[in-house]
């Protein structure tokens, strides 16, 4: 390590590497902690695997809303993996280290997924709308055509909300006493606070960038199932009813689940600085495995055709 009087007179300073963590505190039992979170990427890879085995090898599952949730449960796959090398190299092996542009790396795809996941949310919400609102034109307002636009829509809209971040972050110089991270991944305001230089942009366009991707998309959100409950409300019998809300709640508590955590998340980095390391830590963890591990679960149980479709995978049935 540099000694303060040996880097005074370096202009412009990046380091070569990070020096990652696992949970505060509990460093000692870092094997033991290995084994849930090894169950837990299993899990998640699992289940949102064959999920998407699922939807390709039945026919009847190919519409819009299972499409959809094809996205969700790749995005999923995606969060998952993103996370998952350094976190387990971390716990397993206490392999700390991260190359600074490795880091920058893994930031891009942790958080493009991030986006990815809150876009194809909102996506999933305008399915249900017009499933509810306007069922006879369904399928002609959702062709195949249509949910593609929507896929590419998504990709781009991530990649280019997401592409600034790296370069950002790489015009600052940072201080060589600070390379220990508060994560066993590279999240975007703990590398900035590295930085031994003004961070208003970056501090500013990370904001931005939460604004516009999962704080509209919450706020639309909100609004199609306003739209929904108002299509539901005009029904004529309590039956039809039941059953219109009955097909937005898988969407319902997966909206939940990556929301909540996420918000808490943002939350907790701008006002909670002066909260336990191992309250980041825990927040962060559930925020980016939480979902992934429960989706599967939540649509496995909440829908009948996917839980049929994946019941066949597992035994080697290929359509039905």
């Amino acid at each position: 390590m540099l000694s303060s009087q040996s880097y005074v007179n370096i202009s412009f300073f990046q380091p070569a590497f990070f020096l990652m963590i696992g949970i505060p505190g509990l460093e000692a039992i870092h094997g033991w902690i290995s084994i849930p979170f090894s169950c837990m990427y299993t899990a998640a890879l699992t289940g949102n695997c064959l999920i998407l085995l699922a939807v390709r090898r039945t026919p009847s599952l190919h519409q819009p809303m299972y499409y959809f949730l094809s996205m969700l449960a790749l995005t999923d796959v995606g969060l998952t993996l993103s996370t998952m090398p350094t976190t387990l190299a971390v716990l397993w092996f206490d392999h700390r280290l991260i190359a600074f542009n490795a880091c920058l790396v893994q930031m891009f795809f942790l958080h493009s997924f991030s986006v990815v996941e809150s876009s194809v949310l909102l996506a999933m919400s305008f399915d249900r709308f017009v499933a509810i609102s306007n069922p006879l034109h369904y399928a002609a307002v959702l062709t195949n055509n249509v949910i593609i636009r929507i896929g590419l829509a998504v990709v781009a809209r991530a990649t280019f909300s997401l592409f600034p971040l790296p370069f950002l972050l790489k015009r600052l110089n940072f201080c060589p006493n600070k390379i220990l991270l508060s994560h066993s991944f590279c999240f975007h305001p703990d590398i900035m606070r590295r930085a031994c230089a003004d961070i208003t942009i970056n501090i500013c366009y990370g904001l931005f960038v939460v604004v516009s991707t999962g704080g509209i998309d919450s706020l639309l959100i909100i609004l199609s199932y306003t739209l929904i409950l108002c299509t539901v409300l005009g029904l004529a019998s309590p039956r039809e009813r039941i059953r219109a809300l009955n097909t937005c709640v898988s969407h319902i508590l997966a909206v939940f689940v990556f929301f909540i955590p996420g918000i808490t998340m943002s939350m907790i980095h701008r006002f909670g600085r002066h909260l336990p390391h191992i309250v980041h830590a825990l927040v962060a963890y559930v925020y980016l495995m939480v979902p992934p591990v429960l989706n599967p679960i939540i649509y496995s149980v909440k829908s009948k055709p996917i839980r049929e479709a994946m019941l066949r995978v597992l035994r080697g049935k290929g359509q039905g």
